[in-house]
Formats: structure tokens, sequence, C-alpha cells
């Protein structure tokens, strides 16, 4: 019996200290929690606290009735959503905007990282760092009207220079054809300068004795990179990818929005759309609220296979 009662007042004990620590810890690194507030606050207010409107999926949701009065027909929106003749349609475009931007997009910003971590020159270096992030910061209306001041078939820059130069005006703007390639484009333009912010940050805590070495037994600044360099931001790299393939189905409504037209319908026409039209404009918000789950459950299955696969290989993955 007095072992027992040993035990429980041990156990107390040091319940009361690891209270104690966290106390201690959270006085000492106040102004800190202060700074991540903001943070939380967003993701309560517009993340997680929408999350209990997800059940008007399972609705024949109606405003008058509320989501406590409002039908219970449980899968009849997925299946009515994965039966609709648009359905593939939406999914090859949203499939082959995210893959076309995974491909060309994902890679360049690190390898303008390793371009510009060779710069020495900080002044140059600072003025290169301005200009790649400065169209991070247009919004996509004033995107999409710089790309119809140049790509306008009537009177767009290009058209007119090839047109002074001899050859025929192209429809860059509604020929399907070019569609897919024009919004990745438009994404390399905008964000591979702001990409790059996070792997210089990861590169200055690489150790600078290894290039010293590197450059003793006589490794060029290509070797270098390759050796050094990208091993020690592969953690970062794989991380993102991870965090991207959980944006797969997520092609950004406003630019979509904005580049499509009549003419590009048949290969413009994604998920986001389909949810604005359906959804806002015709009212149907149990139908297109059950898309929106659709995607985000794909989201979070890629997330977690592809978390699962890094540490299967040895990587330290999300979590």
């Amino acid at each position: 019996m007095g072992i027992q009662v040993t035990k429980v007042n041990h156990q107390q004990t040091i319940q009361r200290k690891a209270k104690t620590s966290l106390w201690s810890e959270f006085k000492r690194d106040k102004y800190l929690y202060l700074l991540v507030l903001p943070g939380i606050l967003y993701f309560l207010i517009f993340k997680y606290y929408p999350m209990w409107g997800l059940v008007i999926a399972f609705q024949d949701y109606s405003p008058y009735m509320g989501v406590f009065k409002s039908t219970w027909v449980g899968f009849e929106n997925f299946v009515r959503f994965f039966t609709n003749p648009s359905f593939f349609l939406l999914f090859r475009n949203t499939m082959m905007i995210s893959l076309l931007s995974l491909v060309f997009f994902f890679p360049l910003p690190i390898l303008l990282s390793l371009c510009m971590n060779e710069v020495t020159n900080k002044y140059f270096k600072r003025v290169i760092q301005s200009i790649v992030y400065l169209p991070h910061f247009l919004s996509w209306v004033i995107i999409a009207g710089i790309t119809f001041l140049l790509l306008s078939q009537s009177n767009g820059i290009v058209n007119m220079l090839l047109e002074h130069a001899g050859f025929p005006k192209m429809d860059f703007l509604t020929n399907e054809n070019y569609f897919w390639g024009l919004l990745t484009g438009q994404n390399i333009w905008k964000d591979t300068g702001w990409g790059t912010i996070i792997f210089l940050a990861a590169m200055t805590g690489i150790d600078t004795q290894l290039y010293e070495a590197a450059k003793i037994d006589g490794a060029s600044r290509i070797r270098q990179m390759w050796h050094i360099t990208l091993p020690g931001i592969r953690n970062i790299i794989i991380i993102l990818l991870i965090l991207r393939l959980g944006q797969i189905m997520d092609v950004g409504f406003e630019q979509v929005f904005l580049m499509s037209n009549g003419a590009v319908a048949n290969v413009a026409d994604v998920f986001e759309t389909y949810v604005y039209r359906n959804g806002i404009q015709q009212g149907q918000f149990s139908y297109t609220t059950a898309a929106g789950l659709f995607k985000s459950v794909i989201g979070l299955v890629l997330v977690i296979g592809a978390n699962w696969l890094a540490k299967r290989f040895g990587e330290e993955g999300v979590y």
C-alpha cells in the first residue's frame, strides 16, 4: 500500500513539474507566442471553423431551412457528381494544368536559388532578388491584363511584331493548344522568384567548411552545387514537394477564370470554375460542396501517401 502511495505522489510531482516547466517556457517565450497568434487565429477562423459546413455535402441544403433542418440525402450528391458527364473533363483539365506546373514550375525556384547562391556581389544579388520577387505582388487581374496586351491577336505587341516581320498572326488566347502552356508560363513568371526565398534560407544553414574542403580537393562550382548544396536542401525540397502534391487539385480559380473564354472552354473548365458556376451562380450548395470535399480528400490522400513514401526512403517528411 505504501509503495502505491509513493508511486502516486511521484506521478503527481512529475505532473506539477511539467506544468511549471510549461508555464515557465510560455513566460520566457511569450513574445514569440504573440507573433504566432495571428497565424493561429487565421487558421482557426478561416480554415477550421468553416469545416463544420462540410455536412451540407450530405444534405439537400436549403438556406431557408438551415443546416440542422435540411434533409439528409447521404452520398446522393457524390453519386451525381461522379456520374456527371463533365466530371472526366474537369478531372483531365485540372490534372493536366497541375502536372504541367509541377513538372516545369516546381524545379525552377531550385535552379534559380542555386544560381543566386553563387553570386558573391551582395549589392547585385539584392537587386536581382528584388526584381524576381516583384511579380509575386501583382494580382492575377494585372497579369491577365499584361498577357492580353502582349498576346492579343488584334493589337497585341507580340502579334504586331510578327506581322511587321512578315509572319502571320497567332491566336495565343483563343487556341486550345496554347491554353495550358500559357497558364504554366504565367505561374513561372509570377512565382519563380518568390519560391527562392525558402531555398536560399535553407542554403544559409549549410556548413561553409564543406565548400572550403571541396575547393581544396579541386571541386568545381558545379560539383559543389551537386554534392554539397543540393544534398543540404534535399529535405526542404521533399517537404515542399509533398505539400505541393496536396494542392494538385487546386489550380487557382482567379487565374483560370480571367484567362478562359468560350473558344478554350473545353480545356479551361476546372473544378474551381465548375463549383463557382454551379454553386455561386446557380445556388447548388450541397452539390458543389461535395465536389469541393472530393478535392480535399484527394489532396489529403496524396500528402499522406507521399509522406509515407518519403519516410520509406529515409527522408524526414512533413510529420
